[in-house]
C-alpha cells in the first residue's frame, strides 16, 4: 500500500466577534456636552442683557407698586408700598387714555405711511440703473445715520413760523397763503410735522431691507406670472407680496415698537416741554415723573406701554410661526 500523500486542508481559525458597544452612554454624553455649548457662549451676552435690562426693568416694576416722590428720592423718607393704587389712578384719568389713544393713532399712522413710502422707493429702485441705485442708497444711508437733535433741529426750521421753508413754498402755490402759518398752534398739525420727522428717520432702514429683499425674488415666478395675463399690480400681489411677508411683517413690528415709544423728536420739537396736545406714552411718563415728581406713577405708565409692546411682540411672533408653518 503507498503512503497517503495528501495533507489536510488547514483551517482558518474562527474569528471571535468583538463585544456589544454600548453606544448609548458615549453618545449622551456627547450630546449633553454638546447641548451645554451654546449655553456657555450665550453666557455673557445674557450677563449684559440682565445687567443692562433686567435690573431697571425691576426696579421700574418695583416702583410702580410704590409712592415715591421727591423725599423718597433724596432719602428723607422711606418708599410706600400703595398696591395697585398708582394704576387705578392712570387708569381712571381720561387724559391718560387720551394720551393712549393718541399715541397709537400716531404710531399707526407713522408705520403706514413708512412701510407705503419704503415699499414705493424699494420698487422704484428695481427700475433704475446701478449709479443711480447707489447714489440713493448713499443719501439714504447719509440720511439714516442723521443724529435725531440734528433732523429735528432742521425740520423746526424748514417748518418755523417765520422763516420755514415749506411756508414759503407752499405759498408759492397759486390761491394759497401760508406765510406766518403756525404749524403747532394745534396738536394734530403738529403732530403731523412730527409724523413726517418720524416717517423721514424711518424711511431708509425699510429702503435698504426691502430692496435686499426683492433681490431674491425669482425672475422666473414673475415672467410666468406675467404670461398668465397678471399686470403690474397682480405680480407684486401675488408673486413679490407672498415672498417678502416675513420681512414686512418683521420691519412693521419694529416700526411699531419704535413708533410707540418716539420721545426725542416731541421733546426737542416742543422745546423740553410738551404740551397736552403733544403728549405720547413716552413723553407723558416723563412728565410724571420727572415733572410733577411722582416717580410711582411714571413708572406704572411706563409698564403699561412695555405691556402693550408686549402684545405686539406677541402678534409678530404668532405671525412669524405661521409663516413658518406654510413653508
Amino acid at each position: 500500500m503507498s503512503a497517503d500523500t495528501t495533507t489536510p486542508a488547514k483551517v482558518p481559525p474562527q474569528r471571535q466577534a468583538p463585544p456589544p458597544r454600548v453606544s448609548g452612554a458615549p453618545r449622551r454624553r456627547r450630546t449633553a456636552n454638546g447641548a451645554g455649548i451654546p449655553w456657555l457662549l450665550l453666557a455673557p451676552c445674557l450677563l449684559v442683557l440682565a445687567l443692562v435690562m433686567g435690573y431697571p426693568l425691576v426696579r421700574l416694576v418695583t416702583l410702580s407698586f410704590q409712592s415715591f416722590g421727591q423725599s423718597q428720592l433724596w432719602g428723607f423718607k422711606p418708599a410706600e408700598w400703595v398696591g395697585f393704587d398708582n394704576f387705578s389712578g392712570i387708569l381712571g384719568d381720561g387724559e391718560f387714555w387720551g394720551v393712549v389713544v393718541r399715541t397709537i393713532v400716531f404710531a399707526a399712522g407713522s408705520v403706514i405711511f413708512t412701510m407705503v413710502a419704503g415699499m414705493a422707493l424699494a420698487l422704484l429702485q428695481q427700475k433704475v440703473s446701478g449709479w443711480v441705485k447707489t447714489l440713493i442708497n448713499v443719501v439714504l444711508v447719509a440720511s439714516w445715520g442723521m443724529p435725531v437733535i440734528v433732523a429735528t433741529t432742521v425740520f423746526k426750521w424748514l417748518f418755523d413760523t417765520d422763516y420755514g421753508v415749506f411756508n414759503a413754498l407752499l405759498s408759492r402755490l397759486p390761491g394759497v397763503d401760508m406765510v406766518g402759518h403756525n404749524w403747532f398752534a394745534s396738536g394734530p398739525q403738529g403732530l403731523l410735522v412730527i409724523m413726517l420727522l418720524v416717517v423721514w428717520g424711518a424711511v431708509p432702514f425699510v429702503v435698504i431691507t426691502l430692496s435686499a429683499g426683492l433681490t431674491q425674488v425669482p425672475q422666473e415666478l414673475e415672467e410666468a406670472a406675467r404670461l398668465d395675463g397678471a399686470g403690474a399690480w397682480g405680480v407684486f400681489r401675488y408673486v413679490t407680496l407672498p415672498i417678502l411677508k416675513p420681512i414686512i411683517v418683521m420691519l412693521t413690528t419694529l416700526s411699531v415698537i419704535w413708533d410707540m415709544g418716539v420721545f426725542p423728536q416731541v421733546f426737542v420739537m416742543r422745546g423740553g416741554h410738551p404740551e397736552a396736545d403733544f403728549q405720547l406714552l413716552s413723553t407723558y411718563s416723563y412728565d410724571r415723573a420727572f415733572v410733577v415728581n411722582d416717580y410711582g406713577q411714571g413708572s406704572a405708565i411706563a409698564l403699561v406701554t412695555v405691556v402693550l409692546l408686549l402684545g405686539v411682540v406677541a402678534v409678530y411672533m404668532r405671525q412669524m410661526l405661521q409663516i413658518g408653518e406654510v413653508e
